[in-house]
């Protein structure tokens, strides 16, 4: 890792993330000409996601492509879709362009789906002459488990080294997900955790004191910034 993650304890969780996204985003396409951003889901970055929507009036979204972390394997309109969690936050109130968002299809096999997800980043990364597809901005968020994206504690998916996009079974939840794994996280730019109010402390610091027994603490990115923003209650 570059640096120490940057951590910033905040009463005003949902403006200061929703800031530092659109900073990020600003930022990317004045530099680079897009903005690559990976959302997560859950119920965390909701609010985030709508306040985005109304701070975003002048923004330009044929410049972002959206993907997604993780998804869960329902169809995108059932209420447990992170997709559609996003629609309806995010998508439809900022008016994003369909051109722009990238789902992973929850509705079909998870291994296929996890494969034309790792189709779709390979593509756009050959295009541009790029060994794997870099995000600017990664959303992440951290279960009570300390599980991140669908990246669960003792699940296959921990151990992938060279696929980006993978089905990882969850034994405790007794199904299927998709996720991004390690390889792809940690070859980003920017990573940013999302962490409520209600998060055990013990919890966030056993993670950012780097206890591999939590998933979340192998997020370690080669040559990017990790940031927290952690709720206070």
């Amino acid at each position: 890792m570059s640096a120490a993650p940057t951590v910033i304890p905040t009463n005003t969780f949902v403006a200061e993330a929703a800031g530092l996204i659109l900073e990020q985003a600003r930022k990317s396409i004045a530099e680079r000409g897009e903005f690559r951003i990976a959302l997560s889901g859950g119920n965390t970055p909701a609010p985030i996601y709508a306040r985005v929507a109304v701070e975003s009036h002048d923004f330009s979204w044929k410049s972002v492509r959206f993907t997604f972390g993780d998804e869960r394997c329902v169809p995108p309109d059932d209420p447990q879709s992170n997709f559609r969690m996003a629609r309806e936050n995010l998508f439809v109130p900022a008016a994003v362009p369909g051109k722009s968002i990238m789902r992973m299809r929850g509705e079909i096999d998870p291994q296929i789906a996890a494969q034309d997800y790792q189709r779709q980043l390979d593509a756009i990364a050959t295009s541009r002459g790029e060994p794997i597809y870099q995000h600017d901005l990664i959303l992440l968020g951290l279960g009570d488990d300390g599980h991140t994206a669908s990246l669960f504690p003792e699940t296959a998916a921990l151990e992938e080294m060279e696929r980006g996009v993978v089905a990882n079974f969850v034994p405790k939840l007794n199904a299927w997900r998709l996720t991004f794994t390690f390889p792809l996280i940690n070859h980003a730019r920017h990573i940013l955790f999302l962490v409520g109010a209600s998060k055990n402390p013990e919890l966030i610091e056993r993670v950012l004191a780097g206890d591999r027994q939590f998933p979340a603490a192998r997020v370690n990115p080669v040559a990017g910034e990790v940031t927290w923003i952690i709720g206070e209650s």
